[in-house]
């Protein structure tokens, strides 16, 4: 059943955004991320223009990410006190990066813009997280929860403005939380994305949470980051498809429930070397794009290539 959609003028199959929202709901469910680094260069291969995508579905990362945070609070595996923290620097980042896109998009630079960040930070990050997730395997086969890395003092723990954050059982400066939730805040806003890629690990090994509430407290931040986004697009940008937002909406919630259910199942080390492999593919399907396809990029240049 195909389906107009009014602001980013293309016909598309109504039936495979619900799909498309469904696949990444369950994604927010299982990892505690919004979905976005995955669903927004799907959005581009059906042909939605990069603006529109990422910002519709900063929206669509909401539904499910509230969705799935519903389920972590009936757990109480949601640090509220750290959230705050990282949300008032992802609001500040998320003001910052709308600025910036609607810069860039007068100037006609959007598409190459978002592409080149998702190769970069999707291939470092998934790279990460992939060798660390083999070393946490490792360690578990070797010897029974021997006391992690993470847990070892660092260059965080000499910072000022020190807080107790009671549900993680950790005394840290509040500086950290807040430099990661402004970093997610900008990508939210340049990148369509929730920014639990980043937001998941900085979380497990800069700041040292337990993995048991990092997944709920990143989904609890990314809803008030990604609705803040989106209404910034909104009313400064007119890139959100209601159209396309709702479609994604509604398979995001279902997907969110499902993701839950099966993320309560798996070892943390599972869990995270699955994202890695997921964000990594992400990331070589994006450039290879950029490398076969480049014509269009630099159409806008004076001169022609």
């Amino acid at each position: 059943m195909q389906i107009y959609l009014p602001i980013a003028e293309v016909s598309v199959n109504a039936f495979l955004l619900l799909g498309l929202g469904g696949l990444v709901g369950i994604l927010s469910g299982m990892f505690g991320v919004g979905g976005g680094f995955l669903m927004t260069p799907l959005l581009f291969f059906i042909g939605i223009p990069p603006a529109v995508a990422v910002a519709t579905e900063a929206n669509q990362i909401v539904a499910s990410s509230f969705s799935g945070v519903l389920a972590h609070l009936k757990r109480k595996t949601v640090d509220l006190k750290m959230g705050t923290v990282l949300l008032i620097g992802g609001l500040i980042g998320a003001a910052i990066g709308v600025q910036v896109f609607r810069i860039l998009k007068e100037m006609g630079q959007v598409e190459l813009l978002v592409k080149l960040c998702y190769v970069v930070f999707l291939g470092v990050i998934g790279s990460l997280m992939f060798s660390e997730s083999l070393r946490a395997i490792r360690r578990t086969r070797g010897a029974h929860h021997k006391a992690p890395p993470r847990r070892q003092h660092s260059w965080v723990h000499g910072l000022p403005f020190k807080m107790k954050f009671r549900t993680s059982g950790l005394y840290i400066s509040a500086i950290p939380p807040l430099m990661v939730g402004a970093l997610v805040g900008v990508l939210a806003a340049i990148m369509g994305v929730g920014g639990g890629f980043i937001m998941v690990p900085a979380m497990i090994y800069l700041l040292g949470m337990p993995t048991k509430v990092v997944i709920g407290t990143s989904l609890f931040q990314i809803i008030f980051v990604t609705g803040f986004t989106t209404l910034m697009h909104a009313t400064t940008n007119y890139t959100v498809d209601m159209a396309l937002a709702v479609l994604l909406l509604v398979g995001g919630v279902i997907g969110a429930q499902i993701g839950t259910r099966i993320g309560v199942k798996m070892k943390a080390e599972q869990l995270r070397i699955l994202l890695a492999v997921l964000v990594l593919g992400v990331s070589i399907k994006l450039a290879m794009d950029l490398l076969l396809q480049p014509s269009e990029l630099y159409s806008l240049g004076a001169g022609g290539h």
